[in-house]
């Protein structure tokens, strides 16, 4: 039987952590489930580009990507990104379009009941 992998990464620990705790508090869902994503092998986790993020959500959306965000395509709304990575060229072409960015700790800090929240990927 193969043994379970996940992640090694202190830091990704302690938010997997902090997740899972925030949604045992407020009793939310959504919190958990990111958390699980993100307790997977890291050729487990999602990867989005930027065009899927553009053609999936609407103008001031806050969404979540427990995973990496990739610069393929253009974003053309302003909206909020909470996402484990960002590549830094996606990083710019987010900036660029006027959205913003945020972790996935402070997210959960400011919205800690999870609503108008979508998880994309």
């Amino acid at each position: 039987m193969a043994k379970r992998t996940g992640p090694t990464n202190p830091i990704l620990m302690e938010l997997v952590t902090v997740l899972k705790k925030r949604s045992s508090e407020q009793n939310v869902d959504i919190w958990k489930r990111v958390a699980l994503d993100l307790e997977k092998p890291s050729r487990q986790r999602r990867i989005v580009n930027l065009s899927r993020i553009n053609r999936y959500t609407k103008e001031n959306e806050i969404i979540i990507v427990p995973g990496k965000v990739l610069s393929a395509g253009n974003l053309n709304h302003k909206l909020t990104i909470a996402a484990y990575q960002f590549s830094d060229s996606a990083k710019e072409k987010v900036a660029k379009a006027g959205a913003s960015i945020i972790s996935l700790l402070e997210l959960s800090k400011e919205k800690p009941d999870g609503k108008r929240i979508r998880i994309i990927g």
